[in-house]
């Protein structure tokens, strides 16, 4: 772009129904499918599930508006809604975070490679040919070259993907895949739960997963996993959202569009435990057995159950949909940020950022104790943090009558004053109490209770 030309008109999403798909589409992500009932099987069930949908409902949906309000008001994405929300030092804390999800986006590439290795898998499997999916999986510990080579040839195209559609831009890019890909996940979740639950004991998965519950098993531990999950899977962490909300038409009224958005994510996570966990218990399989779940126990389910490859297209086909959105509006936060912040064309920044995460995807491969270390932390702590630094800059620097007029826009009724201080001050703490448990307990090896 010469220097002399003026920037063009920020785009806005065509329609609001293009607005309720992307925002779903983005928040929903590999966090429903893949982590969240890894999270549920490893953090006991019913008790992380209850506690999630509480955290989602009280804390989730008033920080969406938070990170929305900072996004549309500053206009900027991660790399400049801080500065100009007025945050002290915002500039360098937009920086951490821009660069904290360009590692993430690494990681999180990987694994929608081994999405989309598992589909191809699943279509083998209706041909009766032999295809080892698991060999894309990286070993817990040591290096492995089939599955190095394998997640190098996925990623690369996972990225690649990416990067065409980003190039195309929002609304003829994003929007568009987003209104076709969302509803077609959500109708192969309906398919995949009324086959799940009509198994032979189904019924105890369908009970442990939200009917069993035991306050015992509600631990500070659980609770900061709980909200953790939260902030993934509503892409909550000072980046999705406030670059998404950046494109946010003032028409759009952002507290009813939160509610819908917190619910959708919320429903996803629902569905796909009930997708998955009768299925599990029904095969006498382990629901605690960590990232590898839906990798390793789900594609078992699958070989035991009459048209068992039908079902596992269905379900990886939708698992990779729901995550290549997701990888789509992590790659837009950062080719926007350049775009917004230099005068490099949005294409030239597109394969700038595709090759810098490309590089930055290679140490998680190499074996499962580099790559869970990472998504602890640029899944939960990193994310916990950037919300609450989206929070308070939205509430707190940002102009009282400012925000509260931002937060109105589009619904023709003002902000309820008692919602707008609970943001201020029950929605950071919440986030800080939590976050220093996960702070102690993940990183310094320390625990509050036993």
């Amino acid at each position: 772009m010469d220097a002399n030309e003026p920037r063009p008109a920020r785009e806005t999403f065509s329609t609001l129904f293009g607005v309720v798909m992307t925002m779903i589409g983005a928040a929903v992500g590999l966090g429903a499918f893949w982590r969240f009932p890894y999270m549920a099987g490893r953090f006991g069930g019913s008790a992380f599930v209850l506690f999630y949908l509480l955290i989602t409902f009280f804390i989730g949906i008033p920080a969406l508006m938070a990170e929305w309000t900072l996004g549309r008001r500053t206009r900027r994405g991660t790399l400049g809604s801080f500065e100009k929300g007025g945050l002290p030092g915002g500039r360098w804390a937009g920086f951490f975070l821009f660069a904290v999800l360009i590692v993430a986006c690494g990681y999180y590439a990987n694994v929608v490679g081994w999405v989309a290795f598992y589909a191809v898998g699943q279509m083998f499997q209706a041909f009766r040919l032999k295809f080892d999916a698991a060999a894309i999986l990286p070993p817990q510990e040591g290096l492995s070259i089939t599955s190095f080579l394998l997640q190098l040839l996925m990623t690369a195209a996972v990225i690649f993907s990416c990067g065409i559609v980003i190039v195309r831009g929002l609304r003829k890019g994003i929007e568009k895949v987003s209104r076709w890909i969302v509803p077609l996940v959500f109708v192969f979740l309906v398919i995949l739960i009324a086959r799940s639950v009509t198994l032979k004991g189904a019924g105890e998965g369908v009970r442990w997963f939200i009917l069993k519950f035991r306050w015992s098993a509600l631990t500070p531990g659980v609770m900061a996993a709980a909200l953790g999950m939260a902030f993934f899977c509503m892409s909550l962490g000072g980046t999705f959202m406030v670059m998404y909300g950046s494109y946010l038409d003032k028409r759009v009224g952002i507290p009813r569009n939160a509610v819908v958005t917190g619910l959708g994510a919320s429903l996803a996570g629902i569905l796909a435990g009930l997708a998955i966990f009768p299925a599990v218990f029904s095969f006498g399989l382990e629901p605690g057995s960590g990232p590898g779940l839906i990798f390793m126990t789900l594609p078992k389910t699958f070989a035991l159950m009459p048209l068992g490859w039908l079902f596992g297209i269905l379900f990886f086909a939708g698992l990779f949909g729901i995550a290549y959105l997701s990888d789509v509006a992590a790659f837009e936060v950062l080719v926007g940020g350049i775009v917004d912040n230099t005068k490099i064309p949005r294409k030239r920044a597109t394969l700038i950022i595709c090759g810098t995460v490309f590089f930055l995807s290679i140490p998680p491969m190499i074996n499962n104790r580099i790559f869970i270390p990472w998504d602890l932390a640029f899944g939960s702590g990193m994310q916990a943090l950037g919300s609450l630094l989206a929070v308070v800059t939205a509430v707190w620097f940002i102009k009282r009558s400012e925000a509260l007029k931002e937060l109105a826009a589009g619904s023709g009724k003002p902000f309820p004053r008692a919602l707008y201080w609970w943001m201020r001050i029950a929605v950071p703490l919440a986030i800080l109490l939590v976050g220093i448990n996960w702070l102690l307990e993940s990183v310094f090896k320390v625990r509050l209770t036993g």
